[in-house]
């Protein structure tokens, strides 16, 4: 009996080590939702880099999601008030919501000394950083070589129109039958006020921007009614889509490198990640001969070297993961020289972490950032879009009347700031 129960003691301790073992074993698994999900470049990039994080800590397995944007916010919306939101999900800086509600991680703990000074101060709310910003980039204006030559039109060195050249560009798409700018505003918030901000920035120089982002300066100054009345020319002129109102950022792309093919297109310098992809994918054709010019100059303008630079997709915690100390190592594996370098060369698209252009080995890439040099040489910055500094009401109406009512002609200028007036 006793040498019955001895090995029964000795096989239940045998079965608690193997059970044991096993548990001790098993991985900690993060969650990841992430936009991108029609951006190739960039989910391979993600994949990569998770592949590589999982091999250096065996430990911990990292199962990502991949969402186009509107349908992860509205995912997120949900999750995070419910306490089901992933470990770590993508985010963007203006989406302040998340750090007034506490949903965010505090990332202090991040090796910051590897990222840009501007690129962390995007994310610091309240004294303390909340995200990774994986993705920097400026307001470019992309535009077809060959279609501006047909047309008889030479970008000066400087690579900006006048403003008169820019309304004789125009009339001369027009002739043409030619788009002048593919734009559409169908699934976004800020690509028609893109026309807005880089215009009122280059007419008000960065001080008295910024004043007037955060309601120092009143909307109805005479300098930002002139503005606005110059722009509503350029769109009464037939600058725009007739689609402008309900043509998606997808949609905006091809218009211009494919069908029916826009002569210029702007766009954030993230262009790539979609036109980029293979043409079986929305990609540009093979062979498109794309190139960068500066956005306009505008009328009596005090800095028509000024343009915005943005902070925009990253990655943030989530403030109620059990796994914080994972969390932040994931994070930081992002946070080195060649992992920088390796966003340049495979998603070419500029990054908020410390990287070098000269050690890119990808031939397009290069080419693609040389016009970005060229098209940012002599630049005075804005950090953020409008939709990043904004709050509230202000936010909100601006997003309403500057993304898409103003460009698309369904509110006169005079209307349009007093809304703005209003909303501060």
């Amino acid at each position: 009996m006793r040498h019955m129960l001895a090995g029964v003691l000795v096989g239940a301790i045998a079965g608690l080590s193997v059970s044991a073992g096993a548990l001790a074993q098993e991985p900690t698994e993060l969650t990841l939702w992430s936009h991108w999900s029609a951006e190739k470049p960039k989910r391979d990039f993600v994949e990569a880099a998770i592949e590589e994080f999982e091999a250096a800590n065996p430990d911990v397995r990292i199962n990502v999601t991949w969402y186009e944007k509107n349908a992860l916010y509205a995912a997120l919306k949900t999750a995070l008030r419910a306490g089901q939101a992933p470990d770590i999900f993508y985010a963007e800086p203006d989406q302040v919501e998340y750090m007034d509600n506490g949903f965010l991680l505090d990332l202090s703990s991040l090796d910051w000394d590897a990222v840009e000074p501007w690129a962390k101060e995007a994310w610091i709310y309240d004294g303390k950083p909340y995200g990774l910003p994986l993705e920097a980039w400026t307001v470019e204006v992309y535009y077809n070589k060959d279609k501006m030559a047909d047309l008889g039109i030479a970008l000066p060195d400087t690579l900006q129109l006048s403003p008169d050249a820019f309304r004789e560009m125009i009339d001369k798409a027009r002739e043409k039958g030619i788009t002048p700018m593919a734009l559409g505003v169908g699934d976004r918030p800020y690509p028609g006020a893109h026309l807005v901000h880089e215009a009122l920035l280059k007419k008000l120089g960065v001080d008295d921007y910024d004043k007037l982002l955060k309601g120092d300066l009143p909307w109805s100054d005479p300098r930002v009614v002139d503005t606005l009345t110059w722009l509503t020319g350029l769109t009464e002129a037939g600058l725009l889509p007739p689609t402008f109102s309900t043509l998606k950022l997808t949609e905006a792309h091809i218009y211009f490198h494919t069908k029916p093919g826009a002569l210029t297109f702007v766009n954030g310098s993230w262009y790539t990640s979609r036109a980029f992809n293979d043409p079986d994918q929305g990609g540009q054709p093979d062979g498109f001969p794309l190139g960068i010019m500066q956005f306009p100059a505008v009328p009596d303008a005090v800095c028509n070297e000024c343009r915005s630079i943005a902070v925009g997709g990253s990655y943030v915690g989530n403030a109620d993961t059990e796994h914080a100390e994972e969390v932040v190592a994931f994070l930081n594996s992002f946070l080195r020289p060649e992992v920088g370098n390796r966003w340049l060369d495979n998603v070419k698209v500029q990054t908020g972490i410390k990287s070098d252009p000269a050690q890119m080995t990808d031939a397009r890439a290069a080419d693609y950032f040389d016009m970005i040099a060229r098209t940012n040489d002599g630049s005075k910055y804005y950090f953020g879009i409008p939709i990043q500094v904004m709050a509230g009401k202000p936010k909100e109406v601006f997003t309403q009347v500057m993304n898409n009512a103003l460009p698309a002609g369904n509110i006169s200028v005079d209307d349009a700031v007093k809304q703005l007036d209003a909303a501060y």
